[in-house]
């Protein structure tokens, strides 16, 4: 009987990191953020609540979106890869040419954002920040 046991309380816990897994590839992550760039919107060392489903869906590997259906709104804080492939979150300022958005930083001083870097394509945004 406590061989049963243990085999049912092992598979619970192997579904629940399965799901846990599936939860954090493709529809919430969690990130800790640095940098003054978001200040006073978000503090260095925020942890943030990244919703992935926000406008579409992409496979965490893939580099273009399956579907979209929802375009960020302008004022949205969204996280995105650079051109230089860094991650970075800043506020989506709207669309630019070629299916590219502009983003820029709250402390305008110190964010290193679209005016230095020019316009993101869409496919690079990786979710929208929740709870700010």
């Amino acid at each position: 009987m406590e061989n049963n046991t243990s085999i049912e309380t092992g598979r619970a816990i192997g579904e629940a990191l399965f799901l846990a897994l599936l939860l954090k590839l493709f529809v919430f992550d969690f990130m800790i953020t640095e940098g003054q760039s978001m200040v006073p919107a978000i503090k260095p060392g925020s942890v943030l609540v990244v919703n992935k489903l926000a406008y579409g869906l992409r496979f965490p590997w893939s580099e273009v979106y399956l579907v979209w259906w929802a375009v960020p709104k302008q004022g949205d804080v969204v996280v995105f890869y650079t051109p230089y492939r860094e991650i970075a979150v800043k506020r989506y300022a709207g669309l630019a040419e070629n299916h590219a958005f502009l983003a820029l930083g709250d402390n305008r001083r110190q964010s290193y954002d679209s005016r230095a870097y020019g316009p993101i394509p869409l496919n690079n945004i990786l979710g929208k920040v929740l709870l700010l």
